[in-house]
């Protein structure tokens, strides 16, 4: 059962936003214990909206369930403190400041490996530790544009798109999740833990693994082809009479198959589009032709027709159409944290195995503080030492 896969590692949150929320939170989703540090007023993430659950933003609630949560005064010697001595009782660490910024504080990994040599510590950055852009801050739609992402989204001759989906942050925190599993297992063979470098630039490159490839290979740029792919056709969508169809029949069977259930036998003899190559090489015409059919007809007509035939193909679905989607349902991955003033709160479960973690009952995103009396009792501090920081503004309760 992966819901406690990771149960007995502690985990100590110094990230926000995305990236490394992301991480944090798939950890807390494995089992292990994840103790989320934020500043006092709260981390970034909580204001980023619109959408809004009381004054924090839904984004802050998607990516940060199944923790617990302590704030900090990181700018005083006294928060310092604290969050060294949670470090000293965990397995790992995971921050998103900018390069440099946890040393300052006392808390980079040189820092703190030789009295914690089993520690793994991952850091999270724009564009890594090291190298002319370390210093650089950036955010997912600034690496969408930087790593080339973006020249590949949209149409050919209008204004650069990016993915609305924060991808590049979401691959980067499953990337991290990759990289620190790797150093546990790594850690169970020598007892040694160690420093992990992930930056959403290159997670953004990891994500173009396919087109990457074949600029290097061949120097052709891309050309930006709204939801058709590049290299095989017809791969793309198509208007119908009432919404769009997503269909996939590039291989010779699908696409003579195609022909037939739309009644188009000559498409499918014409010369011009014998292969996958040339359909590429004459896609508008191919795109002209079966268009003219597939507006004839709504989408949900053409979807049996299709499928029937064994053609590949799917309606462009809307949010609407996600939420009720049987197959998520069945993937059990809406998942669900019941908050004690917003209610039940629905969001996209754990991927892997999603029964055996989401069906259980998920907790809610903190409020700013929420757990810190208790977590600083559970780390072997005495209570007039919490109310003494409280008071001082050290931590907040």
């Amino acid at each position: 059962m992966l819901g406690n896969a990771l149960e007995g590692l502690t985990v100590i949150d110094f990230t926000q936003i995305a990236a490394g929320p992301i991480s944090t939170m798939l950890m807390a989703d494995m089992g292990a214990r994840v103790i989320k540090v934020e500043p006092l007023d709260g981390e970034l993430g909580r204001g980023l909206g619109p959408g809004w659950l009381g004054d924090d933003s839904t984004l802050f609630h998607a990516f940060n369930r199944n923790k617990s949560g302590v704030a900090l005064d990181l700018k005083s010697a006294e928060g310092v403190a604290v969050a060294r001595r949670l470090i000293a009782g965990a397995d790992i660490v995971v921050e998103s400041m900018r390069p440099g910024v946890m040393a300052r504080l006392g808390l980079g990994y040189a820092q703190l490996a030789t009295d914690h040599p089993a520690l793994v510590y991952c850091s999270i950055s724009a564009y890594g530790q090291t190298g002319p852009y370390a210093d650089r801050a950036g955010v997912d739609g600034i690496l969408q544009a930087d790593s080339g992402l973006m020249s590949l989204i949209g149409i050919e001759g209008l204004e650069p798109c990016k993915v609305q989906s924060p991808v590049v942050d979401v691959m980067t925190g499953y990337v991290a999740v990759m990289g620190i599993l790797a150093k546990l297992t790594q850690r169970q063979r020598d007892g040694q833990g160690g420093h992990l470098d992930v930056n959403l630039l290159n997670a953004a490159l990891a994500l173009q693994q396919s087109a990457l490839t074949g600029y290097l290979a061949d120097g052709e740029l891309p050309v930006r082809a709204g939801s058709a792919a590049p290299y095989s056709a017809p791969n793309q969508a198509f208007r119908t009479q009432d919404g769009w169809i997503m269909v996939a029949a590039y291989m010779p069977d699908r696409w003579r198959k195609l022909c037939d259930t739309l009644g188009l036998p000559a498409l499918h003899n014409n010369p011009r589009f014998a292969t996958s190559p040339l359909r590429v090489a004459n896609r508008d015409a191919m795109v002209e032709a079966l268009t003219a059919v597939f507006v004839t007809r709504t989408t949900a007509a053409w979807l049996p027709l299709l499928q029937d035939a064994d053609v590949l193909c799917a309606r462009v679905a809307t949010y609407h159409d996600v939420a009720a989607h049987p197959q998520v349902a069945a993937n059990r991955m809406i998942a669900e944290a019941p908050h004690p003033v917003f209610g039940t709160i629905r969001m996209p479960g754990f991927p892997v195995c999603s029964a055996s973690v989401n069906d259980r009952q998920h907790r809610p995103a903190p409020a700013c503080g929420q757990d810190t009396a208790a977590v600083l009792r559970d780390f072997g501090f005495e209570e007039k030492e919490i109310v003494a920081m409280a008071s001082r503004h050290a931590i907040r309760c």
